[in-house]
């Protein structure tokens, strides 16, 4: 690979391009490199990859109800047709004409009243509505924040990728680790957890000399990429099926999948 490869890799271009951030000129340069170096192209799969890993990992439906119940309570809001008073040009009729009116006058009074209130609480529901959404939208923007923190977590190069596959006890289990030791970082991607009795529960654990320290709960129906807690000097990582409720001391009896970590000066 020569250097004019290993700078624009070295750059954050392909990252920005995935996103849809790049500008017309970086754009193209980017393009043009993933036409004639296939390490680029290389690279840029890679990256689409581990994007597809996040966002399947954070996916939040949309709140489609929202929307329709405010147009549904637009489409009920009646419609009020007032019919045109008739005018009688005989003089002795417009006593009857008058009272008619009157009548007509006070009960369209009373309607448009009954109206006014009925749509002050239809806009206060629709107000209700739009807040909601309001807050739906700042806790997908947040999501996404989070998002992209750990696609930048999976793409940074001092992170290392673990496989986690299960022994005898557990053939079907399978998850995938990331640690980065410089920014003392950890995450695991729950791919496959194999169905357990509801008395018992997965648990990973960390191997620091002599000990197993605990990094939680995994649970079967857990299945996305998260956080869990970074420690220092692990020399391996473990994972044991424990009774309901975790245990606060591990044992490698227990365990159904394990594996070394890289060491580090």
């Amino acid at each position: 690979m020569n250097d004019k490869i290993n700078t624009f890799l070295n750059s954050d271009l392909l990252e920005k391009y995935l996103l849809g951030d790049t500008t017309p000129s970086e754009t193209e340069k980017v393009e043009t490199h993933l036409s004639e170096y296939p390490e680029v192209q290389n690279a840029y799969n890679t990256l689409q990859k581990n994007l597809e890993i996040v966002s399947k990992s954070q996916a939040v439906d949309a709140p489609k109800h929202i929307l329709n119940n405010i147009l549904n309570e637009l489409d009920n809001t009646p419609v009020i047709n007032i019919k045109p008073i008739r005018k009688y040009r005989k003089w002795y009729h417009l006593s009857i004409a008058a009272s008619f009116a009157a009548l007509i006058f006070a009960g369209s009074s009373f309607v448009f009243f009954t109206q006014n209130q009925n749509l002050k609480t239809e806009n206060q529901k629709i107000v209700d509505e739009i807040y909601d959404l309001r807050n739906d939208i700042s806790l997908n923007n947040n999501k996404l924040n989070d998002i992209m923190q750990q696609f930048k977590q999976l793409n940074n190069p001092e992170t290392e990728k673990y496989i986690i596959t299960g022994n005898n006890r557990a053939k079907n289990l399978k998850t995938v680790a990331y640690i980065n030791p410089k920014d003392k970082t950890s995450m695991i991607d729950v791919v496959s957890l194999p169905q357990l009795p509801e008395d018992q529960q997965y648990q990973i654990w960390a191997q620091v000399q002599d000990k197993m320290v605990s990094l939680g709960i995994l649970s079967e129906t857990d299945r996305e990429l998260k956080q869990i807690p970074y420690t220092e000097n692990a020399l391996g990582l473990s994972i044991t099926i424990e009774n309901k409720g975790g245990n606060q001391i591990g044992s490698k009896e227990n365990s159904v999948a394990e594996i070394a970590l890289q060491k580090h000066n």
